[in-house]
C-alpha cells in the first residue's frame, strides 16, 4: 500500500482534484478553451478523462474552477499611489502572469463565458481606479488605463510582440508614468511610496 492510498478518502480527493486543477490551468493558459480537451487534461493529471467529468461535469465548469481569479482588493490613496501601484502591477504581469489570468486572457477573445468574467473584472477595476481620479471624466480614464495595461499584458504574454520580449518593469513603468499620470490626475503630487504592494491579481 503506498502512502497515498493510506490517505484519508476525502484528503485523496482534494489532492486529485488539485493535480485536475493544476492540470486545466496549465493547458488553458496555453492553449485558451476551444483547443484545450478533456482527455489532455487527464493525461497530465494521470487520472481518467471520466474522473475528470466526475468531479467538475463539465470542461465548461473546470474553465470556471480553474480560471478563477480572486476578488480586488479596494485600491487606496490618492492617484500618485494608485499610479505607482497600477505601474508595479503592470510590471508583474510582465515579468511573471498568474496562469489563471494567462488561461483567461487566452481563452476571453473566443469563449463568451471568459469574455463576460473578464469584462466584469475589468469593469471592477474601472470604478475602483477612478475613484481616485479627481476627474469628472474619472471613468474614462480609469478605462484608458485599464485598457493599456491590458494591450501591453496581451502584447507581451500571448502575441510575443518582440519589442516588449526584453523589457525590465521598471522600464516599462518609466516610459508609462507620464501618460498614467496625466490620466489620473496626478501631474504635481509626489509619487508617493512605490513599494505599496498589491495582493490582488489583475487580468
Amino acid at each position: 500500500m503506498t502512502t497515498a492510498d493510506r490517505l484519508p478518502r476525502a484528503e485523496r480527493r482534494r489532492n486529485t482534484e488539485q493535480r485536475i486543477l493544476a492540470a486545466a490551468r496549465a493547458s488553458f493558459a496555453q492553449h485558451g478553451f476551444e483547443r484545450t480537451t478533456i482527455r489532455a487534461i487527464a493525461a497530465a493529471a494521470q487520472v481518467d478523462p471520466a474522473l475528470v467529468m466526475q468531479y467538475f461535469g463539465s470542461k465548461q465548469a473546470l474553465f470556471e474552477r480553474a480560471a478563477r481569479i480572486a476578488p480586488s482588493e479596494p485600491l487606496t490613496g490618492g492617484p500618485a499611489q494608485v499610479t505607482e501601484l497600477l505601474l508595479s502591477t503592470l510590471g508583474m504581469k510582465v515579468a511573471d502572469l498568474p496562469e489563471t489570468s494567462l488561461a483567461m486572457l487566452r481563452s476571453m477573445l473566443t469563449h463568451p463565458e471568459a469574455t463576460e468574467a473578464a469584462r466584469a473584472i475589468l469593469d471592477r477595476q474601472v470604478e475602483q481606479i477612478s475613484a481616485a481620479i479627481p476627474a469628472e471624466d474619472a471613468r474614462l480614464r480609469a478605462a484608458l488605463v485599464i485598457a493599456t495595461m491590458v494591450g501591453v499584458t496581451i502584447s507581451h504574454q500571448l502575441l510575443g510582440l518582440s519589442a516588449l520580449h526584453d523589457v525590465s518593469p521598471d522600464q516599462l513603468a518609466d516610459l508609462l508614468r507620464p501618460s498614467f499620470r496625466a490620466l489620473t490626475g496626478s501631474h504635481g503630487e509626489e509619487s508617493g511610496d512605490r513599494s505599496q504592494e498589491s495582493g490582488e491579481e489583475r487580468v
